[in-house]
């Protein structure tokens, strides 16, 4: 693997290049992908865009990947930085990451007249039975989160995202784990038979945050910091979160 360590930043290289390459995995409303234009929207998205164009003055590239190799093409350099991801601990012994954008933690949705999940449930201890089946992207922080604390239920592990809402609709599967985020966005898309079960405590607190290699200098995370924090004090992100989460709903529908 080329190594990059002494270089003074990460960032002039990107200058040099022209091109600030943006790997990206499906998850709305973080990353939404239309597939007949293969344009890239959503939170994280703009996100690049912006530190792209405006802080380092070049042009964002967006990579297609999924979740079981958003990490190892970060760290094989196919692109220069991951997004979105979970800042966990195991992801920070193989990259670092950027201050967090979104504040994020594990729900989980089922169908309101399974009568295997009584009304007003909040505990894992709910859902995890033996005649329960949990549905999950495989790969993502959710996927981690569940199979470290569901001890009986069954894990049904799906390879993106409209797979696992399918996997729910057609009653494949009990819940839907996933961010807060999407599960109210799915509630939102389905009142009428969409329940979200919150763990409490939270499950999986944590940052969305954007990946970058590990041998990047301080400074050139610094920078990015700098960049997050300002979108985030000055109101953007809230903006960008409203826009997409109506343009995921508009979707929906």
């Amino acid at each position: 693997m080329p190594s990059h360590a002494d270089d003074a930043s990460r960032w002039q290289q990107v200058k040099a290049s022209g091109v600030l390459r943006c790997g990206v995995a499906a998850s709305p409303p973080y990353v939404m992908r239309d597939p007949r234009t293969g344009d890239y929207s959503g939170i994280f998205p703009e996100l690049c865009r912006h530190f792209a164009t405006d802080v380092l003055k070049v042009k964002p590239e967006f990579v297609d990947t999924n979740w079981d190799n958003i990490v190892a093409g970060l760290q094989s350099e196919k692109w220069d930085i991951s997004l979105p991801l979970n800042d966990t601990p195991e992801r920070r012994k193989a990259i670092a990451f950027s201050a967090p954008a979104v504040d994020y933690s594990i729900t989980f949705a089922y169908n309101k007249k399974n009568p295997k999940i009584a009304p007003g449930s909040h505990q894992l201890a709910d859902i995890d039975k033996p005649n329960i089946t949990v549905i999950v992207m495989s790969g993502t922080a959710a996927d981690k989160a569940v199979s470290g604390e569901l001890k009986q239920a069954r894990i049904m592990r799906l390879p993106g995202f409209d797979e696992t809402r399918l996997a729910l609709m057609s009653k494949r599967g009990d819940v839907l784990a996933d961010d807060n985020m999407s599960n109210m966005l799915l509630k939102s898309a389905h009142e009428d038979w969409v329940n979200i079960l919150v763990p409490n405590p939270l499950l999986a607190s944590q940052g969305i945050a954007i990946g970058v290699r590990k041998d990047t200098p301080a400074a050139d995370v610094d920078e990015l910091n700098q960049f997050i924090q300002t979108e985030r004090s000055n109101g953007e992100v809230d903006k960008l979160l409203k826009q997409s989460v109506q343009a995921t709903l508009a979707q929906a529908h």
